[in-house]
């Protein structure tokens, strides 16, 4: 089944969901719909006080397949959805690619809000650091553990962090079934903005298919067994 579109059909049940850094450890959240709110209070870290709004995860309350990037980027801080800019249309067309529908899998990040700088009036990204992907990890745990995907795909460095508690080599681990907690299996696969930022064609070609390999697997896995 394939789908382009990032939206979720309505005859699914779907989450827009929020991971909270504001409520203490031993608060235990019952539903994906208690999460989305409490991601608004979110204060485990200092990145919210300069984004817009906590950026929630979107799709099927029961989606075998979960995808975690690193971080809203200036289009999902200001719209509150998760891969609606660039990178997140670039993931759609290897989605599709792939044969996978994006509108049946789970797609989130590993840190909530929008980390940036101001240059003018641009916000230029940053890149998280080790800390606050820490902060938010709990929450992405109660995220999986709610959603119960079969199959975590972490989209790069940051991703990788989040969902395997470690750093990762990317390359050398891409596009192979990793073993988590709880029996799931993880895969990593570069983040798509990497794809974006490839000046060379013939480069960026290549990586593109790579890119297209490694969710290609990842489809294979969630439906074999």
């Amino acid at each position: 089944m394939v789908a382009s579109h990032p939206g979720t059909p309505q005859s699914q049940p779907t989450a827009r969901v929020g991971l909270s850094a504001g409520a203490p450890d031993e608060v235990k959240l019952s539903s994906l719909n208690e999460l989305r709110p409490a991601l608004q209070a979110c204060r485990r870290c200092g990145l919210w006080r300069h984004a817009t709004q906590g950026v929630a995860g979107e799709g099927p309350f029961t989606a075998p397949l979960m995808f975690v990037g690193e971080q809203p980027g200036d289009m999902e801080d200001l719209a509150g959805r998760p891969f609606i800019g660039p990178a997140g249309q670039l993931l759609s067309r290897a989605l599709d690619a792939a044969g996978i529908s994006r509108s049946e899998a789970y797609v989130t990040n590993a840190v909530k809000h929008f980390k940036h700088e101001l240059r003018g009036k641009r916000r230029l990204h940053k890149t998280p650091d080790a800390g606050e992907v820490r902060a938010c990890r709990w929450w992405l745990d109660q995220e999986r553990t709610m959603v119960k995907p079969k199959l975590i795909v972490a989209l790069g460095g940051t991703a990788a962090l989040a969902v395997f508690g470690k750093a990762m080599p990317i390359m050398r681990s891409r596009g192979r079934p990793l073993p988590l907690d709880g029996g799931l299996q993880g895969l990593i696969t570069v983040h798509p903005s990497y794809l974006l930022r490839i000046p060379d064609e013939a480069a960026k070609a290549a990586a593109w298919r790579g890119f297209v390999e490694d969710l290609t697997v990842a489809g294979k896995l969630i439906t074999s067994g």
